[in-house]
This record gives structure tokens, sequence and C-alpha cells, in this order.
């Protein structure tokens, strides 16, 4: 089996080396990754600089690179040039910090493992939660996620479809279990805090909420912060097809018009 891995958090980002030990258990591993950190760019591309693959001593059991691009741009370049031929699956993650709810249109690491989902490879999304960047005891966190990878890999992923999951940072004989739930859209997360400059002038910050939420009951939220594992079947379908034929009617007056002038 051959896995591609990639990240938000950069090439350089203790997620990524833990992932990659785990997933060099279940087959060949390479890994693109940004050079720097790319948190929440969303399914950003590059379009007016070049972009570079640069070959990086990383990990034993991985050939590793980094770009100096967003993490679509990792997965893209990957697809196009560096690998002879597409990977049997794309895993993005480990991210320090969960991806819930509205994250689904933030995410650096969701829209790397959407932009798999463009080449009609399965792909999925990992991600931690805790806030803390060090100290992390991934021996633990591996544990928990390697019987969920086991699992997805065992089955047949759409190829139209993603899953997000995301792991409570606690030992897999404290974790709740699994679920599967839809990402929660009605939470706002975050949210601009207003301050002043030295000039009195106001600029503004984005205020990450997570800690405080009140969430609803059976929520990827919620589910989450009880300890549970949850997993996010993510569909590349943007296109509303039922209601193609509903908008055209409201356009039919004004074709109508045009084709009398």
């Amino acid at each position: 089996m051959k896995i591609l891995i990639t990240n938000d958090d950069g090439i350089f980002a203790p997620g990524v080396e833990a992932l990659a030990d785990l997933l060099s258990h279940f087959g060949e591993v390479v890994i693109v990754c940004p050079d720097t950190e790319k948190s929440a760019y969303s399914h950003k591309i590059t379009l007016r600089q070049p972009l570079k693959l640069k070959k990086i001593d990383f990990a034993p059991n991985a050939e590793a690179y980094a770009v100096n691009g967003s993490p679509a741009d990792c997965v893209k370049l990957a697809m196009e040039v560096l690998l002879k031929e597409k990977p049997d699956i794309v895993f993005s993650g480990i991210n320090i910090g969960p991806n819930v709810g509205r994250d689904m249109y933030y995410s650096g690491t969701i829209a790397a493992a959407q932009e798999a989902m463009l080449y009609q490879v399965p792909s999925v999304s990992v991600s931690l939660e805790t806030f803390k960047t060090t100290k992390i005891k991934f021996g633990i966190v591996k544990q928990l996620l390697y019987n969920v990878v086991e699992v997805i890999l065992q089955n047949k992923i759409a190829k139209n479809v993603m899953l997000n999951v995301n792991l409570p940072y606690t030992s897999k004989e404290l974790c709740k279990g699994v679920c599967v739930v839809p990402m929660d859209l009605s939470i706002s997360r975050y949210n601009f805090v207003a301050l002043n400059d030295p000039q009195g002038q106001d600029y503004y910050w984005l205020k990450d909420n997570y800690q405080d939420l009140k969430v609803n009951e059976g929520t990827d939220y919620q589910l989450l912060k009880d300890g549970y594992i949850t997993v996010s079947p993510i569909d590349l379908k943007n296109t509303q097809k039922r209601k193609i034929d509903q908008i055209s009617r409201w356009f039919n007056k004004m074709n109508y018009i045009q084709e009398e002038n």
C-alpha cells in the first residue's frame, strides 16, 4: 500500500513524524508538507509564485519533501509531479488542535484531504484535541489512532468522500469509543476581538473560543470534549443538483426576453 502524508502544521511538526511512524506499519509512506506552518490556509493554491520541492532527511521510515506552498499545493504537487502513480490513500495530520464544526471551511488539514478527493483518492484528516505544542505524549496518541487506521484501511472509503477524524488527548483505555457524526456548523468558534494600537486606532484579532463554547448534545464538539473519537464523513458534492431546475426557472423569463430581442 502506498500512503501520502501531508499536514498544515509544517514539515517539522511532531504530529507528522508520529503519523509517519504509525502508517509505516501499513505501507510505503511518502511525506509532502509545507515548509512552514500553514494553519487555516483553507483550500488556497499558489498561482503567482514558483513552488519548490525540497527533499528533507526527516524520518527513517519515509521519503519526505518540503514545499514552499499551501497544504493543497503539497497534495497537488505530489499527485502531478512527484509520485509516479497515485497513492492508495492520503492522510493529513496529525494536526495540533481539533478540527470541528466550521473548521471544515477554514482548516488547511481538511483542505489537503479534500484536494486528494479531487484526484479520486481516498483521504483522511486527523486532528488531536490539545493546544499544547510541546510535551505531547505521541505514544498514547498513536495507540489511540492505530485501531482507527486499521478499521479505515480494512474498509473502502468512497472516492468522493473523506473522513475527518478528531482524537481526544487521552489514553486508549480512557477513550469512550468512536462516534460517527456530522460537523456542527451552527457554532462560531472564532470571533473578532477589538484592541487599540499606540495611536488609538482599532485593530482586530480572531480569538479561538473553543474551550469556552456552549455546545449542543450529540455534536462533534460535545462528543470530542467528552472523550470520544469523532469521525465525520465529508463529500465533494457542492453543486446542489436538486436545486438546478428550481433556480433555472428564476431565469427563464430573462432568457425568453433575450430570445425575443
